[in-house]
């Protein structure tokens, strides 16, 4: 099984509805074992993307790291996040690289309308999610 460090680490903003369902829905597919979670909100994301020059403040974007710890650690953000996760999965997933023939600009503005509005439309908890027991070693944030 790969480690943490090689794992695909997915930053999400832990209050929105939407985030969390997409969370679940990855949780629902990863039958490999191969990504790791932690809300936008914890110090864990706070203190990676601020490696990057990115804000963990930001909760409207999508974050996927790759090469965590790494010398070639990286950060996908908005879309290019999204696809790469798609492309991960496999099967019927990869048909959302055609995604990829769009601009990326029109593309991440895309990204932005739904970011705009979803806490109106999916709803905003509380509080972060608490994952299932057997998903709790997933979440690098706990």
């Amino acid at each position: 099984m790969p480690t943490a460090e090689t794992n695909p680490i997915i930053l999400y903003d832990g209050v929105c509805g939407l985030c969390n369902g997409l969370v679940q829905f990855i949780l629902r597919r990863d039958s490999h074992d191969r990504f790791r979670f932690a809300s936008l909100q914890s110090e864990f994301a706070a203190t990676l993307l601020k490696r990057h020059g990115a804000d963990a403040h930001d909760l409207d974007t999508f974050y996927v790291v790759l090469d965590h710890g790494q010398p070639g650690e990286r950060v996908l953000m908005r879309s290019d996040a999204i696809l790469h996760v798609a492309s991960i999965f496999g099967g019927i997933w990869t048909l959302a690289g055609v995604g990829r023939i769009l601009p990326k600009v029109l593309r991440d503005g895309m990204y932005r309308v739904v970011a705009r509005n979803r806490y109106r439309v999916f709803g905003k908890h509380e509080t972060c999610m608490l994952p299932e027991p057997q998903h709790r070693t997933k979440f690098l944030d706990l």
